[in-house]
């Protein structure tokens, strides 16, 4: 049977079943329904608070015969006696031992039967409030199909039963929460059960939020009317119905634009929804409360639907999750109020500089790390244990708080780094046994490198790159994307942690991400490698050059992430810098670059990628050798001309430095020099380019006219 529990598993739990768990299930198979009715409240009585208990019935095969006699209630009044005959039924058949038990008849009259039914749901109910191995056995058994056609029952008191059970089952990790969508009929009508009681209020709402796990559950709910029905159980006079409405908003409004900017719009007894909100924020409310409608508001916020400076965001909502943050709060509390928190302000400089000078939030936030307490394990032993279990969590909330208060803000950081061991915190956090405390750290590590004094202070003298290099070598990608954008900051040529990341091999390791599937690890990898070459001597470029392999470097032009492209042609541009280099490079690799470069620019990409293609060209006309690359290219000089008629401004200015570089003259021998110059504007006049040129000294953008104007003057061009 699918319900039962594996072998060895169940002959290990069947040696412990007492004779008063078989008593129990041998009660609900008698003929008279009375003793049936009887044996399943006994039963309900039993399994209260007992675990060991509730996997012995369920053991024993108990679920398949209370999910027989619970649909027994959905019948209709004139109920038939079943007659089995010889044939044996094997969906309320339970093998103990070499016992093989058929399911009895069971004949009632209706009222008794929606008795039976419900008590069977109350049973169901408390089972599931079991041991997560219970919750798989009873969904084994299709406990929910059953209860959701109980749901059609006109009985009430049934229904109610059946939600709750429902409720309990949905809010288990293990519980499948696509079973609620599979038929289309199910939401709507648990949306008409919400207008009949309290009770079906808090349970449907509960089952919504728990199964409210991507947009597309979203989406299901918002069409089939969740916040039409939800939105009057706001003003309910029960706490658990307006609490639960709010928890299923704040599930509904989640990065849902949709779900947000209809909320911000919806009334509720005469006044808008976010004022309802707003007045579940005040401190004379129980803490759950203002927690979850300062979620909503800042769902809200963030989805576009409230302005960041709105009152409500700014004097109320902030106020209240800074104030969650406090030592008077419950460890759970405060670690929902810094992540809240951390969310709403992550991409507004003005509301994270308030939230820095609001209650002394900085200096608030080193007091998550102090858990767990150093009581003594005799005298206050339940304290250490509750500590120990939120330790993890609440320096996660810390570390996610930090990295969004200073993403944006230098007095901040600078404010944050000098908050009590607060580096020496963040370096432990990289090496945390949770990855979760690992990625936070890291992410409020990358927040922090962001400050170019942080980088020439701080994370210099706590030799960050250390553990971030450790880090690197094995972690999940999350950890590493954020790791090796970090570290990408640390790369700068002003930072002094980039010669010892350099000299302790991470050239090869940044190339290896460049080979990731992940584009996002591609784009860190080429942008290490881009920042390492930024005014290196010949010799780190040749490394690099070495490491990356020419073939991976042509791959990574062609990259379907533009991200990637540009940060590889923001590394070739600075590969190609200064005369030497680009001379070097170009005499090794120089028709491969050319090949690129013509693909590039003839390909459908955006301005900001061909602006970046032409200021490499720029850069190989610079050199001395290598510009006769281009003057010998008839196809590329036609696209240079070409692009110094574009319609955008950034694409003629760089077509234009193009031009400038081909006719300059500061070669060594002067001689040579005038007669490569003149040679080169004879062809370029040929081609109709220094008309071009001098038409652009009349352009309407200053920019592109000023410097039009300084090289025809400046490089000897004549009309």
């Amino acid at each position: 049977m699918a319900c039962l529990l594996e072998s060895p598993l169940r002959i290990s739990v069947l040696s412990e079943v007492t004779a008063t768990s078989r008593h129990y299930v041998d009660r609900l198979f008698h003929p008279d329904p009375q003793k049936v009715l009887q044996g399943v409240i006994d039963m309900k009585n039993a399994v209260i608070g007992n675990n060991k208990q509730k996997t012995n019935l369920i053991v024993l095969g108990a679920v398949p015969r209370l999910l027989y006699l619970l649909q027994q209630g959905l019948s209709s009044s004139e109920l038939r006696t079943e007659v089995l005959g010889s044939e044996l039924r094997t969906e309320g058949a339970v093998v103990l031992g070499s016992e093989l038990r058929t399911e009895c008849a069971v004949v009632l009259s209706t009222e008794c039967a929606v008795v039976l039914s419900t008590e069977c749901a109350v049973v169901l109910g408390s089972l599931a409030m079991g041991t997560e191995n219970n919750i798989k056995s009873l969904v084994d058994c299709h406990i929910i199909p059953a209860l959701l056609q109980g749901l059609v029952c006109p009985d009430l008191i049934f229904i109610e039963a059946c939600l709750r059970c429902l409720r309990t089952v949905f809010i288990s990790p293990v519980t499948p929460v696509q079973l609620l969508y599979t038929d289309p009929t199910v939401i709507p009508h648990l949306m008409s059960l919400l207008s009949r009681s309290p009770q079906t209020q808090d349970y449907t709402t509960q089952i919504f939020s728990h199964c409210c796990k991507s947009p597309e559950h979203q989406t299901v709910l918002f069409n089939h009317g969740a916040i039409h029905n939800i939105a009057p159980m706001l003003i309910s006079p029960s706490y658990k119905v307006r609490m639960q409405a709010l928890k299923c908003f704040s599930v509904l409004a989640y990065e849902n634009i949709q779900v947000s900017m209809t909320l911000v719009n919806v009334l509720v007894d005469g006044d808008l929804l976010s004022q309802v909100f707003v007045r579940m924020l005040q401190r004379d409310q129980p803490i759950e409360m203002q927690l979850t409608a300062a979620k909503c508001l800042t769902y809200m916020c963030r989805a576009g639907a409230i302005r960041t400076d709105d009152r409500c965001i700014v004097l109320k909502t902030l106020p209240c999750l800074v104030r969650m943050c406090s030592k008077e709060c419950l460890l759970e509390e405060r670690v929902e109020g810094a992540e809240t928190l951390a969310y709403l302000m992550e991409p507004d400089v003005e509301l994270q500089r308030i939230a820095s000078v609001t209650d002394h939030l900085v200096v608030t936030l080193a007091d998550y790390f102090k858990y767990p307490s150093s009581v003594s394990a005799i005298t206050d032993i339940k304290r250490l244990d509750h500590d120990m279990k939120h330790a993890h969590e609440l320096r996660q909330a810390a570390f996610k708080l930090y990295a969004s208060l200073g993403s944006n803000d230098e007095d901040i950081r600078k404010k944050i780094t000098e908050t009590e061991n607060m580096m020496d915190r963040i370096v432990s956090g990289l090496s945390e046994s949770s990855i979760k405390v690992r990625l936070a750290a890291v992410r409020c590590l990358h927040s922090l490198s962001r400050s170019v004094q942080q980088l020439r202070t701080s994370f210099h003298d706590h030799a960050v790159w250390k553990p971030l290099m450790k880090l690197l070598q094995n972690a999940p990608e999350e950890v590493l994307v954020m790791a090796s954008s970090t570290l990408c900051n640390l790369l700068l040529e002003f930072s002094p942690s980039k010669e010892p990341i350099l000299e302790s091999g991470v050239i090869v390791l940044m190339c290896g991400l460049t080979q990731s599937d992940s584009s996002a690890l591609r784009v860190n990898g080429i942008w290490a490698l881009m920042n390492m070459a930024f005014q290196a001597d010949q010799k780190l470029k040749g490394e690099i050059v070495r490491a990356l392999g020419t073939e991976q470097l042509f791959r990574l032009l062609s990259d379907p992430d533009t991200n990637v492209l540009m940060k590889t042609l923001g590394l070739l541009r600075n590969l190609l810098s200064t005369r030497p280099h680009i001379d070097q490079i170009m005499s090794s690799h120089g028709k491969q670059i050319m090949q690129a470069v013509t693909l590039i620019l003839e390909g459908e990409h955006s301005i900001e990628v061909k602006e970046q293609t032409l200021c490499i060209l720029a850069n190989i006309a610079d050199g001395n050798t290598a510009k006769e690359l281009i003057m010998t290219n008839d196809d590329i000089l036609q696209k240079i001309k070409y692009y110094m008629g574009h319609s955008n401004v950034k694409l003629q200015l760089a077509a234009t430095f193009c031009i400038s570089n081909l006719i300059w003259n500061e070669e060594d021998n002067e001689a040579d020099a005038m007669t490569g110059c003149q040679e080169r504007q004879d062809k370029l006049r040929e081609l109709g380019i220094v008309d071009i040129l001098h038409k652009l000294t009349q352009a309407l953008d200053p920019n592109l006219c000023e410097r039009c104007d300084t090289h025809v003057r400046a490089h000897y061009v004549v009309g």
